[in-house]
């Protein structure tokens, strides 16, 4: 049996009508670029958030970046946020200027641990990110609370979390900015790059607005410095038609989980994701851990099933931001997570059988090394 870490291919075939006539509609349009589709997609999600205001660009990524450009992060400013995260949540800190300081993970979560900010806070904190891990919420409230009694920025890095729940409220809803990848993997994705910033501060929206398009306020007049990244409308076109579809498909992702956990819990030696009380979690990704998690990524690769580590190299441990001065085993839950996490197969069209086989693979595994 073969089984891909995910088959985009499928997930075309799934709405393919719908999408080449949103494809064709662009194409019969002839607008390619801040047109009604972008503006119409801004609109619909920023409401599927719960937030007012929507602003389409490049990338998450760019999403981030310009969130902290907003929001007044300068040259030699500190932004806090986590180690365990993709390299483009502390790319965008470094490209705004400011500094990346790092706090360790919840080891249930992977996500930021609330009681580890107040200790890092200087004179020089503009920001906090707390980066939405795997499809679950951080928990919030504690990050938010802090952040307020120092009237620091909250912005968060939703790019894996689209749908996702804290406390009954939408992800994008819960800062004071959020921000969205729609890369072709993430729950909500294009057929190529794009992000958006969400918020219910209208300056800051129209802020965002001016940035993303060489800080126009209208066309050749500049107010002031931006930057060129938009989301384009055959992007935007696309994006509408998946956002339909969107919550569906994070059932059909939590589903399969459920046979994950059915099928996996009576291993020890494999630990589970834990969905916390606060949250819903869409399962962007399922990780699980193993103390021989590289034997185990093997035994599957030589069984047919591709997996993936999110992440291997934490932040502070790469090569890149050795600038930042961490050392190792500084952030040790990060770290051992790091040594231990493997990300399985899960997406909507996987079949039932081909998650049997996988969770068959484990306990033959988990068997010989008993």
């Amino acid at each position: 049996m073969k089984i891909p870490f995910g088959n985009l291919k499928m997930h075309y075939q799934q709405v393919k009508n719908e999408i080449d006539d949103a494809i064709w509609r662009v194409l019969s349009a002839g607008w390619y670029i801040l047109g009604e589709e972008g503006e119409a997609f801004e609109d619909e999600f920023s409401r599927y958030c719960g937030v007012s205001y929507g602003v389409g660009v490049g990338s998450g990524t760019e999403a981030l970046h310009l969130a902290l450009v907003a929001a007044g992060v300068k040259t030699g400013d500190e932004v806090i946020t986590v180690p365990n995260t993709a390299i483009p949540t502390i790319s965008a800190i470094s490209f705004a200027g400011a500094v990346p300081v790092l706090v360790d993970i919840d080891p249930d979560t992977y996500t930021m641990d609330p009681g580890k900010v107040e200790a890092v806070i200087t004179n020089k904190t503009k920001a906090i990110i707390p980066v939405h891990l795997y499809g679950q919420c951080a928990d919030m409230n504690p990050i938010i609370n802090v952040a307020r009694k120092y009237k620091l920025t909250v912005i968060e890095d939703a790019c894996q979390a689209h749908g996702a729940l804290y406390k009954g409220q939408r992800a994008g809803s819960l800062g004071d900015l959020a921000c969205f990848s729609f890369y072709p993997s993430k729950n909500l994705g294009a057929f190529g790059d794009g992000g958006m910033v969400v918020t219910n501060n209208k300056e800051l929206a129209n802020r965002l607005r001016m940035l993303r398009n060489y800080g126009q306020e209208k066309r050749y007049h500049h107010k002031i410095k931006g930057f060129n990244s938009r989301l384009d409308e055959m992007q935007a076109a696309i994006l509408r038609i998946k956002l339909k579809h969107l919550n569906a498909w994070n059932r059909i992702r939590t589903e399969k989980a459920g046979l994950y956990f059915k099928l996996l819990n009576e291993f020890p030696d494999v630990i589970m994701p834990i969905e916390m009380s606060y949250a819903k979690h869409v399962y962007h990704l399922f990780v699980i851990r193993h103390k021989k998690r590289n034997e185990l990524q093997n035994f599957l690769m030589n069984n047919g099933i591709e997996t993936l580590i999110h992440y291997p190299v934490p932040v502070h441990l790469q090569e890149s931001y050795q600038d930042l001065g961490y050392k190792c085993d500084e952030f040790s839950i990060t770290e051992g997570s790091a040594e231990t996490i493997l990300s399985l197969p899960l997406y909507p069209e996987i079949e039932d059988d081909g998650i049997r086989y996988i969770a068959e693979k484990i306990k033959e595994f988990v068997t010989l090394k008993a």
